[in-house]
């Protein structure tokens, strides 16, 4: 018998190769699928019954039948252009009666004439297509009205001393507001097709005053400017480029008096370009009693850019020969002495310049960038005033403007306009007086009919159908005698279409002033015959409404400068 107990491991290890021989092999195994799921059965769906489901019950609603306000409430058609011919030609009708009855000294009804042309224009429907050219021909009108209102209408009566308005520099506030990047983007795109001889530096101080030029309120500072700036423009650019500056300087004529050139500012620096008297006189600017060559556009004009060309050549920069010329070159010495940096963003970052200098630059800037981009900041629809064109004559005895007005049968007014230098109502002899285009001839073969002596007092007054000498003294506070004497009427009755020689008395000679207006806007009192009107809106009134619109006058109220 074969003894098997010597290998009882071999009998062992045959077994475990015989049950496991079946699962090995070259391939790797699969992993066996998951035969007994732990979750347990999942339940058989219910079967539903096709029961009725009745719809839920809603209160009825207090407001069920109303419609929202916007649609309940009737729009106002927008009304055609035609519209807009209607009124206009309603309010010229009657701005011309007016303009025939003043002509023939019927002043009552010449007022009334004009109240109702202005009336025309104001109580103008806001929803009209063309609204903006009742604006503008509110504004025509409104300062041809205030002409004849100066010279005989009453109203209009020139007050004894000179008071003029806020200039742009004062309604401008300081630059506090914040940043849009988006219009940091639009301005960086601007400049890349804007042509300047300035530099144009864009930093967050510039920034800020075009966005607030982009206000409502800054683009009427700039709108004005633009729509006066026509008057003046071509002089500007022409005397400009004589003098070899830049172009772009116009705009410091712009944000120092709005380009009015009677303006004055209580430290008493006058005209469009706001010389003080000593600076003027520096720049050849003759001061006297009867005139102020400050006043005069174009010779001020010719001065600031003789004084800015000397301040570039003394600091080499735009930038501090225009800051120089807001606040004084000593000023600007010093703070270059101080600081050691010749450059006006590092002297404003010092805090060593006048807080209107630090920020004059910034306005400049953006005023330039706004105004040669008016499109972007819709601008594009303003229409500058037409250019003012004259002819100029030389006095040879002091003469009355009134007696010229009278030659020209025009408003004394609009001599004020062409001659804003003069400082009295009688041009002293030797003076430059400028006339409409073209009248210049007529003038003087006019005045020769008056004794030099005379020209200072004496009218002159073309016949208008219905008057007699009675009522021609009257107006004159003449005599008839007097004019009868003068004229060598032998007794008879002035005929229709004559021109008489009036003997007024002679009176002292008057200051010439301005009314005090705000900015784009003229405001009288309804129970002293004034109006108020105001550019770009209508206020409404019992009774009648006069038009007595005072011209536009600016001041600057500024810190004391050494200009």
């Amino acid at each position: 018998m074969t003894d098997l107990r010597p290998y009882p491991y071999v009998f062992f290890s045959l077994l475990i190769l015989a049950v496991l021989a079946p699962s090995t092999g070259c391939a790797p195994g699969r992993p066996q699928p998951f035969q007994a799921s732990l979750l347990p059965p999942r339940p058989a769906p219910p079967i539903l019954a096709d029961i009725p489901i009745e719809p839920p019950k809603v209160t009825p609603s207090l407001y069920l039948n109303e419609l929202p306000a916007f649609l309940s409430e009737p729009r106002e058609p927008e009304l055609s252009s035609t519209s807009v011919e209607a009124i206009l030609g309603r309010s010229l009708a009657r701005y011309e009666a007016g303009k025939e009855h003043y002509e023939a000294g019927e002043f009552a009804a010449a007022r009334e004439d004009f109240d109702l042309a202005v009336e025309a224009l104001l109580s103008a429907p806001n929803n009209l297509k063309d609204h903006q050219r009742i604006e503008r021909k509110l504004e025509e009108i409104v300062e041809a009205i205030y002409r004849y209102d100066v010279a005989g209408l009453g109203a209009g009566e020139l007050p004894a001393e000179p008071a003029f308005d806020k200039s742009p520099l004062e309604e401008i506030p300081d630059a506090t507001f914040p940043i849009d990047p988006r219009l940091a983007n639009q301005v960086t795109e601007e400049l890349l097709v804007t042509i300047s001889q300035l530099p144009l530096d864009v930093n967050d101080e510039v920034l800020r005053y075009v966005k607030y030029f982009s206000s409502e309120r800054g683009r009427r500072i700039i709108a004005n400017g633009l729509r006066r700036a026509g008057r003046y423009r071509s002089l500007i650019q022409r005397i400009l480029d004589e003098e070899g500056v830049p172009q772009e300087l116009i705009h410091l004529a712009q944000a120092e008096s709005g380009f009015m050139p009677r303006a004055v500012s209580r430290k008493k620096a006058t005209g469009m370009w706001q010389f003080m008297q000593f600076r003027g006189r520096e720049y050849g600017l003759v001061q006297t009693r009867s005139s102020d060559d400050r006043l005069d556009p174009e010779k001020a004009t010719r001065a600031a850019a003789r004084h800015l060309r000397d301040l570039y050549q003394k600091f080499g920069d735009w930038y501090l020969a225009m800051a120089a010329y807001n606040c004084g070159p000593g000023v600007i010495e010093r703070a270059v002495q101080r600081t050691g940096y010749a450059d006006y963003w590092e002297l404003k970052r010092r805090n060593v310049l006048p807080k209107e200098t630090a920020n004059y630059i910034p306005i400049i800037i953006a005023m330039m960038i706004v105004s040669k981009n008016p499109a972007d900041y819709g601008l594009d629809a303003v229409a500058p005033d037409p250019a003012l064109e004259y002819s100029t004559l030389e006095l040879d005895a002091p003469t009355h403007l009134a007696l010229v007005a009278d030659v020209l049968e025009c408003p004394v007014s609009e001599l004020l306009d062409l001659n804003p230098a003069l400082l009295r109502n009688v041009a002293p002899e030797g003076y430059t007086l400028r006339v409409p285009k073209g009248k210049a001839a007529a003038v003087v073969s006019a005045l020769e009919m008056v004794p030099l002596e005379q020209r200072a007092a004496w009218r002159l007054h073309r016949v208008e159908p219905g008057e007699t000498l009675a009522t021609i003294a009257k107006r004159y506070r003449a005599t008839a005698k007097g004019i009868t004497d003068v004229n060598r009427l032998d007794g008879g009755a002035p005929e229709e279409g004559n021109l008489l020689l009036i003997p007024a008395a002679k009176q002292a000679s008057k200051a010439l002033t301005k009314p005090r207006v705000r900015t784009a806007s003229a405001k009288r009192s309804a129970t002293t015959r004034k109006a108020s009107v105001r550019s770009g809106s209508r206020s409404s009134s019992s009774g009648k409404r006069s038009a007595t619109i005072a011209s536009k006058g600016s001041g600057r109220k500024r810190a004391a400068l050494n200009r």
